[in-house]
């Protein structure tokens, strides 16, 4: 019983049981997948982070003031949100947050439609780029919380 009522579960297109009930190597893609997506921004806070100095001058060029609170706020956004979405642990609020921040540097720093045609081109690669890891973040936060709300019911529904 428990088996038809996953797999009717699976046909209907639900993630939460899907996810909760799954063989470990199921998750362990899900998990890979998450990383793949957070690697850009753990790659680039431990580089800020590593090099400091360099995290404040990327700050100053891209003309954001003061550069040093800046730089320290990106690390630890560009860490602990990626930390959040792995872990499982505020996993929404990491992905809106990495979303939010992706979408600000975004059209900060890639400003395609002003450049001249030899930058505006890999420039332009760049914004749809960022452009897609906004909507897999949001992808993440959406799923994070229909599974947090489906678990909800189905433990209501056990109860009553």
């Amino acid at each position: 019983m428990a088996r038809e009522k996953e797999a009717t579960t699976r046909r209907s297109g639900s993630t939460s049981v899907e996810w909760t009930r799954s063989p470990k190597s199921v998750l362990a893609v899900r998990w890979i997948a998450l990383l793949g997506l957070c690697s850009a921004y753990l790659q680039g806070g431990l580089v800020k982070a590593l090099d400091f100095s360099g995290a404040v001058a990327e700050m100053a060029h891209a003309g954001l003031a003061p550069a040093a609170p800046l730089a320290a706020a990106t690390i630890v956004l560009e860490l602990a949100a990626p930390l959040a979405i792995l872990t499982g642990r505020f996993r929404w609020l990491g992905a809106l947050a990495l979303a939010a921040f992706t979408l600000m540097a975004t059209f900060l720093v890639n400003r395609f439609w002003e450049m001249a045609p030899p930058n505006r081109m890999p420039t332009a690669n760049a914004f749809f780029e960022h452009l897609g890891l906004l909507g897999g973040f949001l992808l993440v936060a959406w799923h994070d919380i229909a599974d947090k709300r489906a678990r909800r019911v189905m433990r209501h529904a056990n109860t009553g």
